[in-house]
């Protein structure tokens, strides 16, 4: 990008503000812009808007549709695709994580989903605050026995469930387990309703968890967000505190929602 230093005010840095002021006018418009409407809704003089549209153009920032009319490049998309393949759950969520934990007191953990199971990848507890139930980086657990696991099968089709029952036998570690399909059913149907998702000492005994949702600028589901406490520790308070956690994470990923 050339800096047109004749004009008056010409710097670097005003440059860049009446670049970014045309790039948000052309998104605002789904159709070619002409230049005369540009002009008119940025407030920058035609010359100097032509000008700096003919540079983005040179960069792919910016496409001529027809002659003096113009709109988003495709760059920005390649641009765009570059950001999103770099974003990283782990990086996005982890300030968040702490925030929470700083709160609740209690280990919050960050989990995706692998075929069968749910793999914790992050974590945010203090060795001093207490007692706590903290799961392995790297640790595994099946999907109908944790509150992150039945967020996934949650928006899995009904026979995706059926087949996921049939695959594992829906095999329990302890009586409080869900090993029934029906009983397995129901649940994910109140998780849909609620948003959130629990484990009611169906993995371990003396342990319960809740866990909301993070999905991507898709709104595809890609992880989960769970606190783990000891049975009598965990607050129903903490219920909107974790879902506007994983929500501001899902929103730092560019979810937006409907």
């Amino acid at each position: 990008m050339k800096i047109d230093r004749s004009e008056p005010g010409g710097t670097s840095i005003q440059v860049i503000e009446r670049l970014m002021t045309l790039l948000d006018a052309l998104a605002e418009y789904p159709d070619p812009v002409s230049l005369k409407e540009l002009s008119a809704v940025t407030g920058l003089h035609p010359s100097t808007a032509h000008r700096i549209l003919n540079d983005l153009v040179l960069k792919r920032l910016v496409e001529r549709s027809e002659p003096g009319t113009y709109r988003l490049g495709m760059r920005l998309l390649e641009l765009g695709n570059i950001v999103k393949s770099r974003l990283s759950v782990r990086e996005a969520a982890i300030d968040f994580m702490r925030a929470l934990h700083r709160k609740t007191h209690q280990t919050v953990n960050l989990s995706v989903r692998q075929s069968d199971e749910i793999v914790y990848i992050d974590r945010a507890f203090s060795e001093r605050s207490g007692m706590q139930v903290v799961r392995a980086v790297g640790g595994r657990a099946p999907l109908h026995l944790t509150s992150i696991g039945k967020l996934f099968l949650s928006v899995d089709e009904p026979k995706a469930v059926r087949a996921y029952a049939a695959r594992t036998g829906l095999a329990g570690h302890n009586k409080n387990s869900i090993t029934d399909l029906a009983k397995l059913e129901r649940e994910l149907s109140a998780v849909r309703a609620s948003g959130c998702a629990r484990d009611n000492e169906e993995l371990e005994l003396g342990v319960r968890c809740m866990a909301a949702a993070i999905r991507d600028d898709t709104g595809k589901l890609i992880a989960g967000l769970s606190i783990s406490a000891p049975a009598d520790r965990l607050q129903e308070e903490w219920t909107e505190d974790l879902m506007q956690t994983a929500n501001q994470i899902s929103l730092a990923l560019g979810y937006i929602p409907s």
